[in-house]
């Protein structure tokens, strides 16, 4: 109950204890066991911060939180507690307040996205439970779109953006580093494996501008944002995930602010322990980072978990503001981890922290804020105002009508798909599948060319070769004419020496011939002659020259 500029949380005795607005982004916690009452504190506290014009973000586990914009009413239990801490006397009244209903699946309230970008791959790699290769190489891929102009808004962005880097892995090895393709093909199974837990319809536009958040109503009341978390919580590392990534956005998104009257927003992270389990102590030492710094941006982060010791060290230093309700100490350990819950606290010499955390009774917590020079109270035993507005869960009708007629409701509601990578990559794909079907067009008809070349100089030498045989022949048969027009002219011409030598030969015959007989004659004469006178001159003479002839003529047929 927001009460002369303080937050009352409760009463101790005829004490009243409060929280102090210009001490609440000094974060706070409240813990305590199932059944103990810390959903009620809760809601007191968010009803106080959005009754001083904070604006105020819950996350709603079990659905008991939703409503917050319809006013209380009482019953026993209240009016007893009413009576018993004189609430009315103080102005106490059952009112409503200014709330907005959000579902990451979109089903119990306006869908709440984020980008893949805006998500990063540090956080990212949370909710995909890589291993730390794959996160160096989720990393490497974040890089490779942001260098090259490719927007990272929903999983099929980011798919597409794997399945591309895993085809030019070769390509981007020499800048980037080597990306193994079986590492490449775990972080696209576990990214299909997102899709199917929700993660189709976190990541997208229209995406979250937490500026939205920082409003009031018109009576001044902080506006409270309200997430439904009854489906999310079943996949606890996106839950996580997820406030982490919220914390984170308000971080990097509100300036700086120094030491205000009051918070910018307080940010109340119901099962606590989900951000811790299971961290990196890279992951650990960015939420440490986040809480110790965010308080300087005018933000309050409250931690809801069931023990203390589910917060490490580091960040439970970071908390001013504790509502401890009852531990349970049944077993040495849980004894153990109540001691030191009590031991957390600035002791009260009036009673012993650690029995009062065990014996507490439902709507009873210890409480210890930061008081106005932000230095720890000693730990007070309160009883826990009750809440204003309506306890339990919201008629589904209820929640229907206060969606659509919340004016964000036109804005969140409408999907938009602009051109991110996924559509650029798939242009991509298509022009270097047009390039290489150019590319192999052109290779084929150069192949075709070449063929075509190669077929019309083998035709060419053929014909070229049958020219030249045929030239051949046609010489050889020139050749062979011309040797047989020699050899017949050769044979002519000798025919015609023949009959010249025939002709000359039967000339000197004729010749030697008569000149032969004439010497015979002339030698038988004179021998005929010296024989037997005139008479043996006649016949020696025809002898002589028949004698000569004979001789002449056996010698030419030798």
């Amino acid at each position: 109950m927001f009460q002369d500029n303080k937050i009352w949380v409760g009463t101790s005795g005829d004490e009243k204890v409060y929280i102090y607005p210009k001490m609440a982004n000094r974060h706070g916690m409240i813990a305590g066991a199932t059944g103990t009452g810390k959903t009620v504190t809760l809601k007191v506290l968010a009803e106080s911060f959005s009754s001083c014009g904070v604006p105020v973000f819950l996350a709603d586990v079990k659905g008991d939180l939703a409503a917050m914009c319809r006013p209380g009413a009482e019953n026993e239990k209240v009016r007893e507690r009413m009576d018993s801490m004189k609430l009315e006397e103080y102005g106490f009244d059952f009112q409503s307040y200014p709330t907005t209903y959000w579902d990451v699946y979109g089903e119990n309230g306006m869908p709440l996205r984020t980008t893949i970008s805006e998500m990063g791959p540090l956080l990212l790699s949370r909710i995909l439970d890589l291993n730390d290769t794959q996160s160096d190489i989720l990393t490497i891929i974040f890089k490779i779109a942001d260098d090259e102009g490719l927007l990272l808004l929903d999983t099929k962005d980011l798919k597409s953006m794997i399945q591309y880097v895993s085809e030019h892995s070769k390509e981007y090895a020499m800048e980037y580093g080597n990306m193994a393709k079986q590492s490449l093909a775990a972080i696209l199974r576990a990214v299909v494996a997102l899709e199917a837990e929700g993660g189709e319809q976190f990541f997208g536009e229209t995406a979250l501008n937490i500026t939205d958040w920082m409003c009031t109503s018109y009576e001044g009341k902080g506006a409270i944002q309200v997430l439904d978390c009854q489906k999310l919580i079943n996949s606890p590392t996106m839950y996580s995930t997820f406030m982490l990534w919220m914390m984170s956005e308000l971080f990097e998104t509100l300036p700086e602010a120094g030491d205000r009257e009051r918070p910018k927003m307080v940010f109340f992270f119901d099962e606590a322990h989900l951000l811790f389990d299971n961290a990196s102590k890279t992951l650990l030492t960015k939420i440490e980072q986040v809480v110790k710094l965010i308080r300087s941006k005018g933000v309050g982060i409250y931690f809801i978990t069931q023990n203390p010791k589910d917060i490490p060290e580091g960040i439970m230093g970071q908390l001013g503001n504790k509502v401890q309700h009852a531990l349970r100490a049944y077993t040495p350990a849980e004894q153990k981890a109540a001691k030191a819950a009590a031991q957390s606290f600035r002791e009260n010499p009036d009673f012993d922290t650690y029995e009062a955390i065990t014996e507490l009774a439902t709507g009873e917590a210890l409480v210890s804020v930061l008081d106005e020079e932000g230095i720890p109270t000693v730990v007070q035993r309160c009883t826990i105002l009750p809440p204003q507005s309506q306890m339990g869960a919201l008629d589904d009708v209820i929640r229907k009508d206060e969606m659509v007629n919340n004016l964000l409701y036109a804005k969140y509601t409408q999907e938009i798909d602009r051109e991110s990578a996924y559509e650029i990559l798939e242009k991509k794909v298509v022009a270097e599948a047009e390039a290489e079907a150019e590319e192999a067009a052109a290779k084929e008809a150069e192949k075709q060319r070449l063929k075509e070349e190669a077929a019309a100089k083998k035709a060419a030498e053929k014909e070229a070769a049958a020219l030249e045989k045929q030239k051949e022949k046609e010489a050889a048969a020139a050749e062979k004419q011309k040797l047989k027009e020699e050899e017949a002219a050769r044979k002519a011409e000798e025919r015609e020496e023949a009959a010249k030598a025939k002709k000359r030969n039967t000339a000197i015959k004729n010749v030697a011939r008569s000149a032969t007989g004439t010497i015979g004659r002339e030698i038988g004469n004179e021998i005929g002659e010296a024989i037997g006178g005139k008479f043996g001159k006649k016949l020696g003479g025809n002898v002589g020259a028949s004698l000569g002839r004979g001789i002449l003529s056996t010698l030419f047929k030798l």
